[in-house]
């Protein structure tokens, strides 16, 4: 064939493809009806996954997995939008890494609004004035969001998915600038944090200004000659800078997890992540013998992380995730034994493991 003969079969597939689009969009649509009138949530974690998985299976290529989940991402952002005007609360400013884990996970057809804090997020999605929220929890270099963690023992909000996104920091400059004439630095701290070897090895004598988010480094940089910023894409897209140098972060398998907060949990997958927050009595062993439900049950226990309870000195809350989903029995069971060692157990929500 040459060129236009493929043309010519590409705009035949196209006709194609938009019928066949806006007939999916039609089931989902109806689908969407019935869940608006029984009451039920219209974004589904669980069937998105099931949904990604079995596309990923019927993948002959030559497109990658990931490049077809990002094209199903983007028709699926669509239906929602058009079943119902979801909005998306999360940690601000716009074009931050909250901003584009955010829109990995929902699409860039919904409606997004930024917030300056991490309780502002948990507060606009408790009143209702967002669907979900979308809140950074830990980095794989850095640690846990500690902030995060503190809002779960007051909030009755549920973790519905998660998001683990691989943090590709970047130089950017604006059009005109060399790296030699760079001057000043505009950095976030943790951003400073994760690239602070590369930072001296080819950048040493540059004044660095800390900042309170990867997006406003780029927006000051924006209006400064010889500068620069550290950032992610989205915010040299947004501010409309130069990516000198991509990946500068000092540890390459550099990530970072974050949640999403809805007010409903979510149905098992099968591949399911649970997350509890307890509390202990102040008695010799009391940790060792509540944690032994999770190797009486075979059950994987991925993390624990202690916090100050601020309610009394010297008290605290441990927060665990584990695999599994709470309605399947070994965890369930689990939980009951918790239930027994522990002076306060809280389940934070059941949901997919990210991909």
């Amino acid at each position: 064939m040459h060129i236009p003969e493929h043309r010519k079969a590409i705009d035949k597939l196209d006709a194609q493809i938009v019928r066949l689009l806006n007939e999916r969009t039609r089931h989902v649509l109806a689908i969407g009806a019935f869940k608006l009138k029984a009451g039920e949530e219209i974004y589904v974690p669980a069937r998105e996954r099931v949904v990604l998985n079995r596309i990923c299976k019927l993948n002959q290529g030559p497109m990658t997995d990931e490049q077809l989940r990002a094209v199903y991402r983007e028709v699926m952002s669509s239906a929602l939008a058009l079943e119902k005007t979801l909005t998306i609360a999360y940690l601000g400013p716009e074009a931050t890494f909250t901003h584009q884990a955010a829109i990995r996970r929902f699409g860039s057809s919904l409606r997004y609004a930024a917030q300056k804090t991490i309780a502002d997020v948990f507060t606009e999605v408790s009143k209702h004035r967002a669907d979900y929220g979308v809140v950074p929890v830990e980095n794989s270099t850095e640690g846990v969001v500690t902030h995060t963690l503190d809002m779960f023992v007051e909030s009755d909000l549920k973790i519905v998915s998660q998001i683990v996104l691989r943090i590709q920091q970047c130089l950017m400059i604006p059009s005109g600038t060399a790296r030699a004439q760079v001057k000043k630095l505009y950095a976030h701290p943790q951003s400073l944090a994760q690239c602070r070897a590369w930072i001296q090895n080819h950048l040493p004598r540059v004044e660095i200004v800390e900042t309170s988010s990867n997006a406003r480094s780029a927006e000051l940089a924006a209006k400064e000659k010889n500068t620069a910023a550290i950032g992610g894409l989205l915010a040299a897209e947004k501010y409309k800078l130069r990516v000198l140098e991509l990946d500068i972060q000092d540890n390459a398998a550099n990530a970072t997890r974050f949640l999403v907060l809805g007010r409903q949990g979510s149905p098992p997958t099968g591949k399911d992540r649970t997350s509890l927050m307890v509390s202990i009595a102040d008695k010799v062993g009391a940790l060792h013998h509540a944690l032994a439900a999770f190797r009486r049950y075979r059950i994987n226990m991925t993390k624990i992380e202690s916090r100050p309870s601020k309610r009394k000195a010297w008290e605290y809350f441990f927060f665990i995730d584990c695999d599994g989903h709470l309605h399947d029995p070994k965890v369930a069971k689990a939980i009951a034994h918790l239930e027994q060692e522990c002076s306060y157990v809280k389940v934070l929500g059941s949901y997919p493991n990210a991909e």
